[in-house]
C-alpha cells in the first residue's frame, strides 16, 4: 500500500474504534474518554500494535498521527476556554479560588516529592508534580450533572476550583516550560524577562481578543464566505497556539485556551462552539485519545514502575482531597462538602494527559513514567464518579443550594 492509503486505513480504525469505545464506556456509566483512552490502550503496544503491524511500513506515519493529535489537544483547550465564563469564575468566591490554588500547590509539592525520594532529577521531578496538579473540568461537570448537584454549593465551586486549577496549571506549564528552556541563561533577570514576555503576550492577546474577536467575527460572518467564520477562528486557534510559544513563552495550548476565552464573549460563541466540536470530537481529539495509547506500553508497569504507580496514585488521590478540601473548608463549606470537593477534583482527565504528552514531547519524563500517568488517568476517571456516588445523598436538600450564603461571605 501507498503510504497514503495505509494513513487512510490507519485513521478510519482509529476514529471507528474510539467512538465505539466512547459509545461502549457511556452505556457502561463511565465519560466517553475513558473508552477512548482504553481502547488507545488495545490499539497500542499494549496488546495489538495498529502502527507497527506488518501492512504498516511507512515509518513516518507515527509521526502524523501524532501531529494530527496535536491539532486536536489545541482544539480541546480552545473548547475548555470556551466554556468559561469570566463573570462566573469573578463570582465563584473564596471557595473556588482557595481550593483551586491549594488544589494546586499541594499537589505539585506531593508529587515533586515523590520524584525526589524516587531519585529522579529536578525537572522530572517538578514536572510530575505538575500533572497531578491537573483537574478535569469536563468529568467533574459532568459527574456533577449527573447526580444533579450542579447547581448546589459543592458543585459550583467544585465547578469554579476546576476552572481555576487549569489556568493555574497551564500557566505553570508555561513558565516551567520557559524558564527549563536550554538556550536561557537563569537568574533573576530571566526570570523577570520571562514574566515580562509572557505579561505582554497576554495583554495584547486580550486587547485583540476583547476588541478585535466580536467586530471581525461579525465581519466575516456576514460575508458570503463558506464556512468563512469557523474558517477564521480555527486559523485563530493554531495562530494564538503559535504566539504564544513564539513569542510569549507560553504553552501552545495556553494561546489556544485565551483565544475559547475571548471567543465566548462574542454573540457568535453558540455557533463557534457547535461547529469547531463538530470539527474536534469527530476527527482531532479522538486521535488525541487513541494516540495516548498508542504512544503507552501498560507492559511497562511491572517491576519498580508498579512502585511508583502505586505511590503516585495514592499521591494524586490524596493530593487532591487534602488540596482542594483545605481549600473549601477554608473557603465556608463544612466537613463533608469539603471532602465531596476535593474528592470531586481528583479525576485528571485531559488535561493531566495534555501536559503529560507535552512533558513527553520536551523530553522532561520518560516513556515509562507517561504510561504511568496514562494509568492514573484512567484509574481517577473511574473512581471519581464512582466515589461523589458514594458520598452525595440520593436527594439534595434545598439549603445546600447556592442561593444560600458561604460562611464568611
Amino acid at each position: 500500500m501507498t503510504p497514503f492509503l495505509q494513513l487512510a486505513l490507519s485513521l478510519s480504525i482509529i476514529i471507528a474504534a474510539a467512538k465505539i469505545g466512547g459509545y461502549l464506556s457511556l452505556r457502561a456509566g463511565q465519560s466517553a474518554v475513558l473508552g477512548e483512552l482504553l481502547v488507545g490502550l488495545l490499539l497500542g503496544p499494549s496488546l495489538i500494535d495498529l502502527l507497527h503491524l506488518s501492512f504498516i511500513t511507512d515509518q513516518h506515519l507515527p509521526d502524523i498521527i501524532h501531529e494530527m493529535a496535536e491539532i486536536g489537544v489545541l482544539l480541546l483547550m480552545f473548547l475548555a476556554g470556551l466554556e468559561l465564563h469570566l463573570g462566573e469564575l469573578l463570582r465563584s468566591g473564596k471557595v473556588s479560588a482557595l481550593a483551586g490554588t491549594l488544589g494546586v500547590i499541594i499537589p505539585l509539592a506531593l508529587g515533586t516529592l515523590v520524584g525526589v525520594l524516587f531519585r529522579m532529577d529536578i525537572q522530572t521531578s517538578v514536572f510530575i508534580g505538575l500533572i497531578l496538579a491537573a483537574t478535569s473540568v469536563s468529568i467533574s461537570a459532568q459527574t456533577l450533572m449527573e447526580l444533579k448537584v450542579l447547581r448546589s454549593r459543592v458543585g459550583l465551586g467544585l465547578l469554579g476550583a476546576a476552572v481555576f486549577d487549569d489556568i493555574l496549571v497551564i500557566l505553570s506549564l508555561s513558565i516551567f516550560l520557559a524558564l527549563t528552556n536550554p538556550e536561557s541563561s537563569g537568574g533573576v533577570g530571566m526570570i523577570l524577562l520571562v514574566i515580562l514576555k509572557m505579561v505582554t503576550f497576554l495583554v495584547i492577546a486580550s486587547l485583540i481578543g476583547r476588541w478585535v474577536f466580536p467586530r471581525l467575527s461579525k465581519l466575516i460572518h456576514n460575508q458570503p464566505i463558506s464556512q468563512g467564520l469557523i474558517s477564521f477562528v480555527f486559523v485563530t486557534i493554531l495562530l494564538y497556539g503559535w504566539f504564544a510559544e513564539v513569542f510569549g513563552q507560553m504553552a501552545a495550548i495556553t494561546g489556544a485556551f485565551l483565544a475559547g476565552i475571548w471567543f465566548n464573549q462574542t454573540y457568535l460563541k453558540d455557533r463557534i462552539n457547535s461547529s469547531i466540536s463538530i470539527i474536534a470530537y469527530s476527527i482531532f481529539v479522538p486521535l488525541f485519545f487513541i494516540n495516548i495509547g498508542l504512544s503507552a506500553n501498560i507492559k511497562e508497569l511491572a517491576g519498580e514502575n508498579l512502585w511508583l504507580f502505586i505511590v503516585l496514585i495514592l499521591v494524586a488521590i490524596i493530593g487532591k482531597i487534602i488540596g482542594a478540601g483545605w481549600g473549601g473548608n477554608l473557603g465556608g463549606l463544612n466537613r463533608r462538602e469539603s471532602i465531596q470537593l476535593g474528592v470531586g477534583m481528583m479525576s485528571r482527565g485531559e488535561v493531566g494527559l495534555i501536559i503529560a504528552s507535552v512533558g513527553v514531547t520536551e523530553g522532561f519524563i520518560s516513556a515509562n513514567i507517561f504510561t504511568i500517568i496514562v494509568g492514573i488517568v484512567i484509574l481517577t476517571t473511574i473512581l471519581t464518579p464512582f466515589c461523589l456516588r458514594l458520598l452525595f445523598p440520593k436527594m439534595v436538600k434545598p439549603e445546600t443550594l447556592v442561593d444560600q450564603p458561604l460562611e464568611g461571605d
